[in-house]
């Protein structure tokens, strides 16, 4: 059974080696959709660790809680079982090639912050631990080279209101059109002036 919104996340499950993988999953892709990918190889492990100390220690039966929730910039990772016994803290360590059984040292190590409390609602425990939030980084947007030609003004038309009437409908044309105009065989030199007009006198 899974509920979640868009700040909680549960997921209800036996805590057995198969169903293990695929809360990883879960848990890898909801802080992926809240844009928490620095967070998921933590996170992941951690709810590994615990549901493998579920498989490992919890009676009567392996049936447990995983709760994710995101407040206030932090990420709480919960697992709820219901065997009142409290974990211990492991005091060796594990070789560095094992995947779980390394107890709460490993928690405690990849973590901010954990603790243990008994369950509010029945008999069992809530293992815990918290992980400061921090949204993936944005990638840096590159500037897009715009090619910028010159704006030309449109040709502007002048248009003139003329009167149907007085436009000819056709205008004649010649039948024939001389090939060159005719040019005189001499030019006078200059143009005869006519003399002057006799000017009447009369006595005063």
């Amino acid at each position: 059974m899974i509920s979640h919104s868009r700040r909680h996340c549960v997921v209800e499950l036996q805590a057995l080696p198969s169903r293990i993988g695929q809360i990883r999953r879960i848990v890898s892709a909801q802080l992926r959709h809240w844009q928490l990918d620095p967070l998921i190889d933590r996170a992941a492990l951690g709810v590994t660790e615990l549901l493998s100390n579920v498989h490992r220690h919890a009676q009567p039966d392996k049936t447990c809680v995983v709760e994710i929730e995101l407040r206030l910039g932090r990420l709480t990772v919960s697992v709820i079982d219901s065997d009142p016994r409290l974990p211990v803290l492991r005091t060796t360590r594990a070789g560095p090639l094992e995947t779980c059984g390394r107890g709460l040292a490993l928690v405690e190590a990849l973590s901010e912050a954990w603790g243990v409390r008994e369950r509010p609602d029945g008999p069992g425990k809530v293992v815990w631990f918290s992980l400061t939030a921090a949204p993936a980084p944005v990638a840096p947007t590159h500037p897009v080279p715009v090619a910028t030609r010159p704006v030309r003004e449109p040709t502007r038309t002048v248009v003139v209101a003329v009167e149907p009437d007085t436009v000819p409908a056709t205008l004649p044309v010649p039948d024939t059109v001389p090939a060159t105009l005719p040019v005189p065989d001499t030019v006078p030199a200059a143009l005869p002036v006519p003399a002057s007009s006799p000017v009447a006198v009369r006595p005063g």
